[in-house]
């Protein structure tokens, strides 16, 4: 009697699951994938499983400046453990500390949209104490020729160990306040850290989801520091004028629902290395 009721509970507890995941609308997926860890090529922990069909990019760590689909915007150069350092780009012919390394959409691939997005990081100390690692999705060109190509969605990390998103309605008039800002570690500079930011749309397209996640000691450890939605009232900081004046034809909330061609790795003054990057196209969880 005992073995069979142990089988009659391991048949019936799995079916319970499901119907109350049906019943209470909670994504079965997430149920099922809780316990189960996945790993990139890298051997990277992914959050949320690679859609069905979607694109997957993965930095080349021997020859990244050979990949068609990754523009690094900058001289890199290979460090002795494997890793690459990039300290900001030519322009014009004069050097500026921005540093903007592309991921781009391929011919006839999807814009990135439901996006994780990857990579490890090592500031090299330096006299610039107020920077940011970001990592941007959403957007196109960045310029004032096309400034309504210039959305995006930033999540950063400061080197006080500071993290936040920021909402970029437009090129450069469009910025808004940061949210989700707290201080989750210590500084960062000289340490190997994670960082990981992970977008999706939910509630039918109306809305947007951003979560971050840091791995803190760069051991595989990846723990959850922001949570955000934007569906509406995260406004941009520009008078009416100015906003409206670009003629992008948005609100001053809009809601960045749509996809981009470009997913960027970025900095401003300051020189890092760099291993692991990724970007992934998700299936995200259903929304609630």
């Amino acid at each position: 009697m005992g073995s069979k009721r142990k089988k009659l509970i391991i048949t019936i507890v799995p079916l319970l699951i499901i119907i109350a995941a049906i019943f209470y609308q909670v994504p079965i997926t997430r149920i099922s994938s809780e316990s189960i860890t996945k790993l990139d090529k890298f051997g990277v922990l992914e959050i949320y499983p690679t859609k069905l069909g979607g694109r997957e990019w993965f930095i080349d760590m021997n020859k990244p400046v050979e990949d068609p689909g990754f523009n690094p915007g900058s001289n890199i150069t290979r460090q002795l453990d494997g890793s690459w350092q990039i300290n900001g780009r030519l322009e014009n012919g004069t050097y500026v500390g921005e540093v903007r390394m592309e991921v781009s959409k391929l011919p006839g691939s999807k814009e990135w949209k439901n996006v994780e997005m990857t990579g490890y990081a090592k500031i090299v100390p330096s006299n610039n104490p107020n920077d940011s690692l970001v990592w941007s999705i959403r957007g196109g060109r960045h310029n004032s020729t096309v400034p309504c190509e210039g959305t995006a969605l930033k999540g950063e990390i400061d080197i006080n160990g500071t993290v936040s998103w920021v909402k970029e309605i437009w090129h450069t008039g469009g910025y808004t306040n940061k949210r989700a800002e707290t201080q989750v570690t210590e500084p960062i500079i000289g340490r190997w850290i994670g960082w990981k930011v992970v977008v999706y749309n939910m509630n039918n397209d109306t809305a947007v989801k951003m979560e971050s996640y840091l791995d803190d000691r760069a051991n595989n450890h990846w723990i959850k520091v922001t949570d955000l939605i934007d569906s509406g009232g995260w406004y941009a900081n520009e008078p009416d004028p100015l906003f409206y004046g670009a003629n992008c034809g948005k609100a001053k909330d809009h809601i960045i629902t749509n996809g981009g061609p470009l997913a960027i790795f970025r900095s401003d003054n300051m020189t890092w290395n760099f291993r692991d990057l990724s970007v992934r196209e998700i299936q995200p969880p259903l929304s609630p």
